[in-house]
This record gives structure tokens, C-alpha cells and sequence, in this order.
């Protein structure tokens, strides 16, 4: 495996190198990420994986400075599986200059659920994977794998490369969970023991909720708030616990299977961990 730094180098390392399958991360990697090189592997020419920490999808009080950088670690794991090329910028390789262009994704996907309430999110996630894309794909067309535990990050960025009409496809990756039900992520490290044991009731109340939004009569939202009542019983701060079309992640106009996801996101302690089931 090749690591590169620079834009320069990155496009030097492509060229002639056929069509790429990239991913994303931030690093700290875990079985979830590894798990999309290996989808990405059977999806281009040259298997690509980027890790930067992007300072402009974080909010000023969040985890930008403490977010854990292991990169040797995760460089010797992106090479024991099939990773061709390894793109780790410098914050000055990526943005040598202030960036001041930034990409306003549509707020009627954007400002809802993780853009109420992280504002301003998903303006940084577009601008770092816009830039992305285009060093990636300067050259040659091809795939880009998003994990679907970001459920609304990869319904926003799909939305992007289509109408910039971007020559890359969005791919979505199968949610990666532990044993117990767990969906696998960089933060879970910062759960103590006992909260780590207590992670999996955020998916249950999904699976919960899921559930009894197909039973006849369903009353939607008396279960969304009978759901955020159990998660603050059990010593939760939830954000919220909804179900939505998979469509459009707008409120459903029926409860029909197969057309919907419920979607959350909570605080346990320290750490606010988000979740999803499409059913």
C-alpha cells in the first residue's frame, strides 16, 4: 500500500491507474470501516481510503481536538485488507488556504434531525467530501463507499454528487454491529465499561419502535415519545427517535413496510452515539 499526503502526489499515484473505489473515514479505525475497504475492493480498479479529522464538521464544543488520531495503527489495518492507496493529508495539504467556499446542502434534507442539532454539520461534511471527491476523481470515474449508520450523511452526499453531477457513485455500506446489537463507531471507545453495557438500549428502542410503528392503529408519535421516555428512564439524553421515509427522511404519510427507517441519536455519559434501522 501507497501513502500519500498531498493532492499532487495523490493524483500522481492515479494516473493510469483505472477507475478508483474510494473511502472516506476520519480515522480510528474500526471492523465497520474495514469492512467498506473490503466492499470497495470488488468496486473500481484501485481501492483508495482517505483519513483526515475535519475541523469543519465539528461544532466549537465538540470533540475536535480529543477526536483519537492513530494513524499508524490504521494505515497497517488499510494494508492487511487489500487497501491500494492510502490519502492522509495535513490540514494545510487539504485547505492551504482558509475555506471560504463552502457547499450549502438543501436544508429540507440537511436541517432536520442531525442538522438541528448539530447546525452547520453538514455544510462541513459536503465541503471536506466535495473536496475529496474531486482529488480522487480528477482522472477517472468511479465509486465512493458511505457506511449507512450515517443514514442522513449518506442521503446528503448522495443528493450532492448527483445534482453537481459529480463522476462518482455513492455506495452504501451494511451497518457493522457488535454481538450484542451494537453499531460499531470510532466514539464508542470513549465508553466506560458499565455505559459500553448499556450502549445497546439505543438500538433496542429502535428495534422497538420499528416494531410497533407496524402494528395496526400505530399512534406514530405517542411511540416516538413513548421511546424517548424509556431511553431517559434507563439515564439517556436523547435527541431524537423517529421514524421517517426512507425517501426523503420526511415524516411518513404511511406506515407502510419496506418504505421506512427509524432513526436516533442520544447521549450516554459523554458520548452521543446515533443509530438506525431500515425496515
Amino acid at each position: 500500500m501507497q501513502t500519500v499526503h498531498t493532492i499532487a502526489d495523490l493524483r500522481a499515484a492515479l494516473s493510469g491507474r483505472g477507475h478508483p473505489a474510494f473511502v472516506p473515514t476520519m480515522g480510528n479505525l474500526h471492523e465497520g470501516h474495514l469492512g467498506l475497504v473490503r466492499q470497495a475492493r470488488s468496486l473500481g480498479d484501485i481501492t483508495v481510503a482517505s483519513i483526515f479529522v475535519n475541523r469543519l464538521q465539528f461544532l466549537p464544543h465538540e470533540d475536535f481536538d480529543s477526536y483519537p488520531r492513530t494513524l499508524e495503527q490504521d494505515a497497517e489495518l488499510l494494508r492487511a485488507h487489500g487497501c491500494d492507496l492510502l490519502f492522509a493529508p495535513r490540514e494545510a495539504d487539504l485547505y492551504p488556504e482558509p475555506q471560504t467556499y463552502k457547499v450549502q446542502p438543501d436544508p429540507q434534507l440537511a436541517d432536520m434531525l442531525e442538522g438541528h442539532f448539530r447546525p452547520g454539520f453538514f455544510t462541513g461534511v459536503c465541503t471536506v467530501v466535495l473536496k475529496l471527491l474531486s482529488c480522487v476523481f480528477a482522472g477517472s470515474p468511479g465509486v465512493a463507499v458511505f457506511g449507512a449508520k450515517d443514514y442522513q450523511q449518506l442521503m446528503v452526499v448522495r443528493a450532492m454528487a448527483r445534482q453537481f453531477a459529480l463522476p462518482v457513485e455513492i455506495v452504501a455500506g451494511q451497518t457493522c454491529r457488535a454481538g450484542d446489537g451494537l453499531a460499531l463507531s470510532s466514539r464508542n471507545g470513549y465508553l466506560s465499561e458499565a455505559e459500553r453495557a448499556q450502549a445497546v438500549q439505543l438500538y433496542a428502542a429502535l428495534r422497538g419502535l420499528a416494531d410497533a410503528a407496524l402494528a395496526p392503529g400505530a399512534d406514530l408519535p405517542a411511540l416516538e415519545q413513548r421511546a424517548l421516555d424509556t431511553l431517559r428512564a434507563q439515564g439517556w439524553q436523547p435527541d431524537y427517535l423517529t421514524v421517517r421515509q426512507r425517501s426523503d427522511l420526511q415524516p411518513p404519510t404511511a406506515l407502510q413496510a419496506g418504505t421506512l427507517v427509524a432513526l436516533g441519536a442520544a447521549r450516554l455519559g459523554g458520548t452521543r452515539l446515533i443509530d438506525n434501522i431500515e425496515f
